[in-house]
């Protein structure tokens, strides 16, 4: 990963999206660069908010200011290293043309291979932080709504979380923090409540303690949200007693 996609994660890093690997790389950045860690501690502070809307809802210019800010994050130009030739011995001079032909064809296919790899890995994480950056603004915009609600809950074993709801705009989301690590053979789930029967509604990001994300479909006619642990891809139906009920 060089430093001009690194300069693109900020988002998905104050958010928690990046994986552990990309989240130690991106540290080290931080380390060095001083406009990225004013830009992720710009990007916490909101997320705090978000957090925290039970006690405060965030102003509705957020998205406004959040997306303005986006053009000045710094772009620098790729790394460009230089190949090493390496002399080749005088002995058997007729092979020369051959033999430099074949290097130089060697190093163009192994460049084009990096340069096609490199290429599809920032497109990745460059997706990567578009859709947290989406799903930010649009949660934003959820607990800016006339109607919003927000149900706090603790969970059994540890961590908290909120359901903010609109049934206007018809969208739910779940703010959670300090969920527990669960084994590896198990996911937190959620699910939507609907006259005693469970809807599954989304599967929190494994290895993620604290985040947010948006619920699939919407509240209407569900009088609650659960979580629980199921298996890795989540579940038709719940397999284990909920963590936590919150009302919606």
């Amino acid at each position: 990963m060089n430093t001009v996609d690194l300069h693109t994660l900020t988002g998905a890093y104050a958010l928690g999206a990046l994986s552990e690997h990309e989240a130690a790389e991106f540290s080290r950045h931080l380390a060095q660069c001083e406009a990225c860690t004013q830009e992720v501690r710009e990007l916490q502070e909101t997320a705090a908010r978000l957090a925290l809307a039970v006690a405060e809802v965030p102003p509705a210019d957020l998205r406004i200011r959040v997306m303005a800010a986006l053009p000045e994050v710094r772009q620098l130009p790729p790394i460009q290293r230089e190949a090493t030739v390496v002399p080749l011995r005088r002995r058997a001079p007729h092979r020369l043309p051959y033999l430099a032909a074949a290097a130089c064809l060697v190093i163009a296919a192994v460049a084009g291979g990096l340069a096609v790899n490199a290429r599809h890995d920032a497109d990745q994480q460059r997706d990567r932080t578009v859709r947290a950056e989406e799903q930010a603004a649009a949660v934003s915009a959820l607990m800016a709504a006339p109607d919003a609600t927000f149900h706090t809950t603790a969970f059994k074993g540890g961590g908290s979380g909120t359901v903010v709801a609109s049934k206007r705009r018809g969208q739910a989301a779940f703010l959670y923090h300090g969920l527990p690590a669960l084994p590896s053979q198990r996911v937190y789930e959620l699910w939507y409540s609907r006259n005693g029967t469970m809807v599954p509604a989304g599967l929190v990001q494994p290895g993620r303690s604290s985040g947010t994300m948006l619920l699939t479909g919407g509240p209407q006619g569900a009088d609650g949200v659960g979580v629980t642990a199921e298996p890795p891809g989540g579940s038709s139906s719940p397999t284990s007693p909920p963590l936590g009920l919150l009302r919606v």
